[in-house]
């Protein structure tokens, strides 16, 4: 075998209320098949380790790499677009730009800088959407497979209220994403999500489709949108008046389940969140995308007391940022203004191990548990002067994840490793 071992600082999780710190620690790796061996102290594995190169890794800090839970990769160049709330942002700026990506070539390049974005930010996986057109997918994976990062993807289910152009129809939608499951899902690191924009853009027909496809492939997931805005809520009442709520739409399809993935879920009431915990259904907390869009303040608390399985993203291109850490610092600042505190550890579990286990992937990625993928990130306390100077003075873990959070971005992401493999390097 392979066997590298890395040491510095070491985090990560074992359940929600279980951290592991190794403040002179030792990340032991087979960067033959990419997998973790084991992880400790250094003064107990060093021994074990004679004929083994260390990587040492002087005022950093190891963690898993982190998981997006919610972003679009044709947004790319949409973001930091002027002066809009949600359905007038899409029609202005997200679906002029998604027609592009019906040329592979486009589709390619672009799939191609977002991969390299995210691990420059120290994101080794994410669910993404794609955009209608199933070359959009097919390009995404290829980038993605190309560099054996575990992505979930899915083509954009949409027949109506969105550009002609940028439609589909019930039965093209189920026969695209179909055959994209067919190639995809399941083949090395990617998986596929099923994908309905949200209700306002797709049909009974169409909604009943997607319900079929996650009937036939129990293995895949689903994503969508719900209850970001309140026009958005108003509209979704227009379109299904014989449904109880904008959740109830997509209950009444099949689409709810441990592998489903509802993205926002910033306006909803206890009959929602009871649905969403008895499904294990799970929200995605989008938190610089809520504030931009001015869509309203997600409850992180709410979501805790129904025990709604919840996950945290950075929604570009409606979210302004790549980094998890920015999207840690925006949603701290979410909760403080529902006058509930989002501690440093509880931050850092949902961007790692929190948000694998809302991906049904815990058993895959998230934390250094052996045998788990060796996907992780090295952080440099010395990434800014400012950075370093608050740092040197932190005298406790939350005090250094505090600060990292509220002052981090992709500079203190010194190198990122996917599948034992430096991909990444500042």
């Amino acid at each position: 075998m392979a066997i590298t071992a890395y040491r510095s600082s070491i985090l990560h999780f074992l359940s929600e209320t279980q951290t592991e710190y190794f403040d002179d620690g030792i990340l032991v790796v087979d960067s033959e098949n990419g997998t973790i061996q084991q992880v400790g102290p250094a003064e107990t594995l060093l021994p074990q380790l004679a004929q083994v190169d260390v990587i040492e890794y002087e005022n950093k800090l190891i963690m898993p790499g982190f998981i997006d839970t919610h972003i679009h990769y044709p947004q790319v160049d949409v973001i930091a677009s002027y002066g809009e709330q949600l359905l007038d942002w899409l029609n202005n700026y997200t679906f002029p730009t998604e027609l592009q990506f019906k040329d592979p070539e486009f589709a390619s390049e672009t799939a191609n800088f977002f991969l390299n974005e995210l691990l420059k930010n120290g994101t080794t996986s994410a669910l993404v959407f794609g955009s209608v057109h199933k070359e959009s997918v097919q390009a995404f994976f290829e980038a993605s497979h190309q560099r054996n990062t575990r992505m979930i993807c899915g083509k954009v289910m949409m027949d109506r209220n969105a550009p002609q152009d940028l439609c589909d129809t019930p039965d093209s939608s189920f026969e695209d994403s179909q055959a994209l499951i067919n190639e995809w899902h399941e083949k090395g690191r990617q998986l596929y999500a099923i994908t309905p924009r949200f209700a306002i853009t797709s049909t009974r027909e169409q909604l009943e489709k997607a319900g079929e496809l996650l009937k036939n492939n129990p293995t895949a997931y689903m994503q969508t949108h719900l209850s970001e805005n309140k026009d958005e809520i108003a509209f979704v009442s227009e379109l299904f008046p014989e449904r109880s709520s904008y959740l109830d739409v997509y209950d009444h399809y099949g689409l709810l389940g441990p592998r489903s993935v509802f993205a926002h879920c910033v306006h909803l009431d206890e009959t929602d969140y009871r649905r969403l915990a008895e499904t294990q259904s799970s929200a995605s907390f989008c938190p610089t995308s809520n504030l931009f869009l001015g869509s309203g303040l997600f409850s992180l608390e709410d979501t805790q007391k129904y025990n709604v399985p919840v996950s945290i993203a950075t929604d570009v291109g409606g979210g302004t940022s790549f980094s998890m850490l920015q999207t840690l610092n925006e949603a701290y600042k979410i909760c403080q203004l529902r006058d509930y505190s989002l501690a440093p550890q509880k931050a850092f579990y949902m961007a790692t191990l929190g948000n694998a286990k809302t991906l049904q992937l815990e058993d895959k990625i998230g934390n250094f548990e052996s045998g788990k993928e060796a996907d992780f990130i090295v952080i440099d306390f010395d990434s800014t002067p400012l950075m370093s100077r608050k740092q040197s003075r932190c005298k406790t873990l939350d005090e250094v994840l505090f600060s990292l959070m509220m002052l981090g971005d992709d500079r203190a992401i010194g190198e990122t490793y996917v599948a034992g493999k430096s991909v990444y390097k500042k």
